[in-house]
């Protein structure tokens, strides 16, 4: 099999320099940059923030006491439903500002929600069931139809 001939690369000194390329480019760039600095930053439309609370589920042996972090809302914005053994919680809060000043305007939007179903182990008695927000934290006491006995915690020793 002949050898096929190797094409030698042009020398350097015929090529244009990488190096000056690379000034030219990074010059191009900072310009660029520069010129548009000034401009206020073009986000895309979001769409709300759908958050997993932190949730506690406390059985006290006649009720259930919920406790679920809610951070922004306001009691007006909370919906809670809840039927025998099921309960559904759902908060959305939208926030708008408008900042206006000489030549310039910015406006401001955010959204959060949450929405949260809880499977309850027992009936519990609808007309009953009491909720208070503080801090952030709504709080949520949920009567049993039928009391049940707290159960007493045992040690077990970890080997």
């Amino acid at each position: 099999m002949a050898k096929k001939p190797v094409k030698k690369l042009a020398s350097l000194p015929q090529m244009l320099h990488f190096s000056e390329f690379d000034r030219v480019f990074d010059n191009f760039r900072r310009d660029l940059e520069k010129s548009f600095f000034s401009f206020p930053r073009i986000d895309f439309p979001s769409f709300p923030k759908f958050q997993e609370s932190t949730c506690d589920v406390i059985d006290e042996g006649n009720q259930f006491r919920v406790k679920m972090n809610v951070p922004g809302v306001t009691k007006k914005d909370i919906v809670l439903n809840v039927s025998d053994n099921v309960m559904e919680i759902h908060a959305e809060h939208k926030e708008e500002s408008e900042e206006k000043k000489k030549n310039y305007l910015r406006k401001e939007r955010s959204e959060v929600s949450y929405d949260r179903v809880l499977p309850l182990p027992e009936k519990i008695l609808q007309g009953k069931v009491t909720s208070k927000l503080i801090d952030g934290v709504l709080e949520i006491t949920l009567p049993k139809s039928k009391p049940t006995p707290i159960q007493k915690k045992r040690s077990i020793k970890v080997q």
